[in-house]
């Protein structure tokens, strides 16, 4: 049986990311990449198709869909795609690595990736379009609200709530029990334990 195509939207160095991961779970046959700038005819091999003008038609022929803009400041662009794709009816891809640990007891909305080396724990719920990055680490019973961007090497500990739009960067650790407003902007290194 074919596996379902892919078509990635984006095509920065987040998707050469995703690329790597998606091969690797060997779920999905890419089809191709959409990207605002037609300057490069590829990434990583995989063909630019075109710009996101042609989400409706990609709808129509059945492929999966999955946001590999990056995000460091603001989610507002992934959010924006995101409206494009639900006003066509498209289907959202999670994509998860092998090489990450799920619980089985956790909760992976659509169209988040989990990278490589991340671990999910017990009870932690990620909602939709989120980026939990290479070793990140979500511990039990944490809640990630839409729109996040978990960066390499970042720690969430235990029963906290990241609320939507929150990037938290590389290295960064929310300690236990803590609430992360919505919007927010955790620096690469930070401790938050209030």
């Amino acid at each position: 049986m074919s596996k379902p195509e892919i078509v990635l939207i984006g095509g920065g160095g987040h998707c050469m990311s995703v690329i790597d991961v998606i091969e690797h779970e060997n779920k999905y046959t890419i089809k191709g990449v959409l990207e605002s700038s037609t300057e490069k005819n590829n990434v990583l091999g995989y063909p630019i198709l075109g710009t996101d003008d042609l989400i409706e038609g990609l709808v129509k022929e059945g492929a999966f869909f999955l946001i590999t803009v990056g995000q460091i400041k603001s989610y507002q662009i992934r959010k924006k795609i995101s409206e494009k794709l639900q006003s066509y009816g498209a289907q959202i891809a999670t994509v998860i690595s092998p090489r990450a640990y799920v619980s089985r007891h956790s909760h992976i909305g659509k169209g988040t990736v989990v990278m490589h080396d991340a671990i999910v724990n017990s009870g932690a719920k990620i909602k939709k379009h989120c980026i939990i990055n290479t070793k990140a680490n979500i511990e039990h019973g944490v809640l990630i609200e839409e729109y996040c961007h978990i960066s390499t090497c970042a720690v969430v500990n235990g029963d906290s709530i990241v609320r939507g739009g929150t990037f938290i960067g590389s290295n960064a650790t929310i300690s236990n029990g803590i609430t992360v407003k919505e919007n927010s902007i955790i620096s690469a290194g930070e401790f938050i334990k209030k």
